[in-house]
């Protein structure tokens, strides 16, 4: 009996101990959450191949390690410890503190892309353009260049390769790469991109005038960079060597703008002329004529292919032809606004080859004796259309003769100001220029009839074998 009321004395004790541990469990149910995924920074600190990364981003203006530790979404290019040692030595640094810490900041910037790009998405575009982080003089993100025909050969700007992909962070991605991506002007550009700008690079370093160090220049500059194609099509089975290094320089120069100018600005403008660093008749800056309503196109025979590649003293748009030397017959059949002077040219006035004539570009014409350069007052369309009826091709000729200065390469800064100028057109009689003009005209012309009320309107669209200045009204000669 003793020990029946001992067992059953012990089973409570058992059950009281059971009891309070299940209650104490239950006010202890609050399990520590796993841990969330890291941040990009997180990852860095404790990856041990990137601690040179970890120290740039701290010794860099700008906060960068607060910056990388933001919602994002990032894609950051890390480069290793090894590579951080080869840029330093490569640029004279002995260590990370000698690098002046503005510079710093723009060299990891461009390292930096502000969306989350994973190794798939670069093997699906195969090559292509990223906007960086780091900016230009003018405000404009640099471009990254990236190339990635297979899995295990991904590189950026041609530099830096990835060794290991998509390290996934809680705000982006990162790709370790083996090499520092400096920050690429014009010329860096065409040369990490040799796929399309191998000949390009070549035509630059054929070229008389040291093209490549003055593409290497301040600028800024937008250059017009015919593709590989492009120049296949222009050499058309020639060598680069067969081409004369002058011309050839002077070609590479009517690429060349000498201003910052985005496809969104031409867009704006829709159509219209802009300098090249090329040198036209009189040694005058040459024009190019742009027209964005469809695509963009320059001088009526190139398209941009690719536009707004930035590098640190301009960008780049990929263009599908070299765009020749201009005559002033190709402004004159790029415009669309000179189309019905060009149907006078041609079609309406077949028993004289306008276009042969005004296309020439050196002294020696045969038998009319109608040569370089030529001043061109050129009609619009509207000029044509306050005409009661386009004459016969007998008349057409004598007032297409008319609107012609040869051999002479007339500016508007080479006119009397104030005053009058009288020229000799080539079918003989004078007109008389009259500046300043009457608003909103540049200057006022009297046409061989004795007709007022014409107006210069746009001056001084320089090509290489003359100058064209652009009329409101058809000028008419005296007629017998």
């Amino acid at each position: 009996m003793k020990n029946l009321n001992y067992l059953k004395r012990l089973s409570l004790v058992i059950l009281a101990f059971v009891a309070l541990t299940s209650c104490s469990n239950d006010d202890d149910n609050t399990t520590t959450p796993p841990p969330g995924p890291k941040n990009i920074v997180e990852l860095a600190l404790e990856t041990p191949e990137l601690t040179a990364l970890v120290a740039a981003l701290q010794a860099a203006d700008g906060d960068l390690v607060n910056v990388l530790q933001g919602d994002g979404p990032f894609t950051v290019l890390a480069p290793t410890n090894a590579a951080f040692t080869a840029f330093l030595n490569a640029n004279g640094y002995a260590g990370l503190d000698e690098v002046p810490t503005d510079v710093l900041a723009q060299v990891l910037l461009n390292h930096v892309i502000m969306a989350d790009v994973k190794a798939a998405d670069l093997l699906s575009a195969g090559a292509g353009y990223a906007s960086g982080s780091s900016e230009n003089s003018q405000g404009d993100n640099i471009s990254i260049y990236f190339n990635a025909p297979s899995a295990d050969n991904v590189r950026f700007n041609n530099t830096g390769k990835v060794s290991t992909a998509d390290i996934s962070a809680s705000n982006g991605t990162i790709h370790i790469i083996d090499a520092v991506l400096g920050l690429p002007d014009i010329v860096d550009h065409a040369i990490n991109n040799s796929a399309a700008f191998s000949s390009l690079v070549a035509a630059l370093g054929a070229a008389d005038g040291g093209l490549v160090s003055v593409l290497q220049g301040d600028g800024p500059f937008t250059v017009l960079a015919p593709d590989n194609n492009a120049f296949e099509t222009f050499l058309d089975g020639a060598s680069l060597g067969s081409v004369d290094t002058a011309v050839l320089s002077q070609i590479l120069l009517n690429h060349v703008l000498g201003a910052n100018i985005k496809a969104d600005d031409l867009i704006a403008l829709e159509a219209g002329y802009n300098n090249t660093s090329a040198t036209g008749a009189g040694d005058n800056p040459m024009s190019i004529y742009f027209n964005a309503t469809d695509g963009v196109k320059f001088n009526g025979i190139s398209s941009v292919t690719q536009a707004d590649v930035v590098g640190t003293n301009g960008v780049i748009h990929a263009v599908d032809a070299v765009i020749g030397i201009p005559t002033v017959v190709t402004f004159a059949a790029a415009d669309p606004n000179f189309s019905t002077l060009v149907t006078a040219l041609t079609e309406l006035t077949p028993a004289t080859d306008f276009f042969e004539i005004l296309s020439r570009t050196e002294v020696g014409s045969p038998v009319d004796g109608i040569n370089p350069d030529f001043t061109v007052f050129a009609p619009t369309n509207a000029a044509f259309d306050k005409l009661e009826a386009v004459p016969g091709e007998t008349v057409l000729t004598q007032v297409l003769l008319h609107h012609v200065i040869s051999e002479a390469n007339v500016t508007s800064g080479m006119l009397t100001n104030p005053g009058d100028t009288m020229p000799t057109m080539l079918d003989g009689q004078m007109i008389t220029i009259t500046l300043p003009g009457t608003d909103p005209n540049i200057a006022d012309v009297t046409d061989g009839a004795g007709n007022t009320g014409i107006g210069i309107v746009a001056v001084d669209v320089q090509a290489g074998n003359g100058v064209i200045h652009v009329l409101d009204t058809v000028m008419l000669p005296a007629l017998p």
